[in-house]
């Protein structure tokens, strides 16, 4: 199973996202600084990992810290947070993910080397909690994979999207250690290719069956019968069941209910933003130009050409089927089961 992250002797270590799929580069991140610039760089990525970089970017910010109080400390943290806060806007988890270890070292009584220790500890809960999130995801979708499907999925929610197993791909990952025959569907997801790179990259690793196809391919192989099921990851989900994910996504999920195939989400709780109504008030990451006109350093479009790119899109509810979470399985009408799954977690 892939490492995405790790805490080893005072670094926080990462697998270099964008160097896959031809360099595997664990890089060893010193301070919340390095930390920030990973996330805001996509050298990690995905909604789940994020929130749990943040956290140790955290843990990072207090042992570097040389404070001598918890005065100190604590202001230095808040700092750090706010460094950390502006890195990406859409995927909550990131917030979530900081909002618990400010409640770790907010209105504590303790000093300076008793706080970097419990932010450790919980920072490293953080990252235990979303692989045993991730298995149990897998395990209460068994009933949506059948032997036999073929399964798209879109942009990469895999172990390199999370701190290890996958949201999407461990739904997948899960049919088939229950020796279900799946094949994958997996498209290259522009600008970045992380289907391409990440998704294919990780199946191979498994010797998990795929085939890769570009974006614009997915209408003609269902048109084809070719897909049984869509099965994506989510960066934000609103109360009502409206779901941001890469770019792409919603074309996919109209495609789908056009071809009355079955759309899926897989995603933890703390993806599920219950502070908002619906996906019209998810803000939307617009990235630079330079990754829609720039591919593996080559420039491919005319010099100076205005460019749109933003990192995501959303995906009204009325076209998924289900939300699998590790807590169970939510569906239509999404507001009350969801609150449900959060009131029950």
């Amino acid at each position: 199973m892939v490492k995405t992250i790790d805490w080893v002797d005072g670094k926080v270590l990462i697998i270099d996202q964008t160097k896959l799929p031809l360099k595997e580069e664990v890089l060893q991140l010193k301070n919340h600084i390095e930390v920030a610039e990973a996330i805001k760089s996509m050298k990690i990525r995905g909604a789940p990992a994020i929130g749990v970089a943040a956290a140790f970017g955290v843990a990072l910010g207090a042992r570097n810290s040389k404070a001598e109080t918890a005065e100190q400390l604590i202001e230095e943290l808040e700092q750090a947070c706010e460094v950390l806060l502006q890195t990406r806007p859409t995927a909550v988890n990131l917030f979530w993910a900081l909002d618990r270890m400010k409640e770790v070292f907010s209105g504590k009584d303790l000093s300076p080397e008793e706080l970097k220790d419990i932010l450790l500890e919980e920072a490293r809960q953080i990252c235990r909690e979303d692989i045993e999130a991730n298995k149990k995801m897998g395990e209460y979708s068994a009933g949506l994979i059948e032997d036999g499907d073929n399964i798209l999925t879109h942009c990469n929610a895999g172990a390199l999207a999370t701190a290890g197993y996958g949201t999407a791909l461990g739904v997948i990952r899960a049919a088939v250690d229950q020796g279900k025959r799946v094949h994958v569907y997996v498209d290259e997801t522009r600008p970045l290719l992380q289907g391409a790179r990440l998704t294919a990259w990780e199946l191979k690793k498994d010797k998990i069956s795929l085939t890769l196809i570009t974006d614009n391919m997915a209408g003609y192989f269902m048109s084809l019968g070719k897909i049984d099921k869509v099965v994506v990851g989510a960066d934000r989900i609103a109360a009502n069941g409206d779901a941001a994910n890469k770019i792409g996504t919603y074309s996919l999920a109209v495609l789908a209910d056009k071809h009355k195939i079955p759309f899926y989400i897989a995603a933890p709780l703390s993806t599920i933003d219950l502070d908002i109504s619906s996906g019209k008030e998810i803000p939307i990451e617009e990235r630079s130009p330079d990754e829609v006109t720039v591919v593996q350093g080559k420039q491919i479009a005319p010099e100076e050409v205005n460019v749109a790119n933003p990192a995501f899109d959303v995906t009204p509810n009325e076209y998924i089927s289900a939300i699998v979470t590790e807590q169970g399985i939510a569906k239509a009408p999404f507001k009350q089961s969801l609150a449900r799954l959060k009131q029950e977690a």
